[in-house]
């Protein structure tokens, strides 16, 4: 084999409740992970020289600090045989939106070369080398909806057979996730007890109940965006426009909105592109 093809699914967050800051200065979360439909194309070719090449359709990311060149590093440390490869990254996951694309993009590097060269990882190790990268990068080594702990690196499967429609709008602002971060630590929220609408949520995708899935959306970091009345008011426009629920997904900036009706999701799309960059979408669970 000398090339691969893959494709690196975003996700969004049902639930994400922000906890304690560890002394290495990490946060534990408790989250729901759900991946979505919207992805990025990756493919690695094999090649004749030793070099480590990268090509991007968004040149800002086209560097050593991109988050697929530090997995290259980190697995070259363990297997030497791994070189002489290129990337080609397509991207069409919004950045900087809370979608985990550059995790995504990282995990299915990882699975790609493991494949690509015949490496015969363990899951263990796999999950050992995303938990090194990024604390996002070990959930998203998996499909469907997952429940996160820990700094991210703690996942469990959920048995969900839940699917349903998603329009995410994209608005006109960025959130950086290690600022949003800071602002929790600075304002020191005082969230709700979340674990009623963490045992409900996953009861509903269980029982494929998706009013009750989406009365139950939580996200710590929309009490401390900078942004929170376009936030809100965005979410309000999502469910005016037919959304069951609405959130922003990570540490944003994408709000997305849950609509069990296709007919009415793409009314929705029409109308609210007029305003936003949107995203249609729909759940993964295999």
């Amino acid at each position: 084999m000398d090339k691969i093809y893959l494709k690196a699914y975003a996700k969004i967050n049902l639930i994400l409740e922000v906890l304690n800051k560890r002394d290495d200065g990490y946060h534990e979360i408790k989250s729901v992970f759900q991946r979505i439909s919207l992805y990025d194309d990756i493919s690695i070719f094999k090649n004749n020289n030793n070099d480590f090449v990268l090509e991007t359709n968004v040149d800002e990311i086209n560097n050593e600090n991109n988050i697929i060149f530090k997995a290259y590093k980190e697995i070259q440390e363990k297997y030497d045989m791994v070189k002489g490869i290129k990337v080609v990254l397509n991207k069409n996951i919004p950045m900087q939106a809370g979608l985990g694309g550059g995790s995504s993009d990282c995990a299915s590097f990882i699975l790609g070369i493991n494949e690509l060269f015949n490496l015969k990882m363990s899951d263990t190790e796999i999950c050992e080398i995303a938990k090194n990268l990024g604390a996002d990068v070990v959930p998203c080594l998996y499909s469907g909806a997952n429940l996160v702990s820990g700094i991210g690196e703690i996942v469990k499967p959920l048995d969900s057979l839940l699917n349903y429609n998603l329009l995410i709008i994209q608005p006109n602002f960025v959130n950086s996730t290690k600022e949003m971060y800071q602002l929790i630590d600075e304002k020191g929220v005082k969230q709700e007890d979340v674990n009623e609408r963490l045992l409900n949520l996953i009861d509903s995708l269980k029982e494929k109940d998706i009013n009750k899935l989406a009365s139950n959306l939580y996200n710590t970091f929309e009490e401390v965006s900078p942004n929170e009345d376009k936030v809100c008011e965005i979410k309000e426009e999502l469910c005016n426009n037919g959304a069951l629920g609405s959130l922003m997904t990570g540490s944003g900036s994408c709000i997305f909105g849950i609509f069990k009706d296709k007919k009415q999701l793409l009314s929705a799309a029409k109308e609210l592109s007029k305003k936003y960059n949107v995203y249609v979408a729909k759940t993964i669970n295999k």
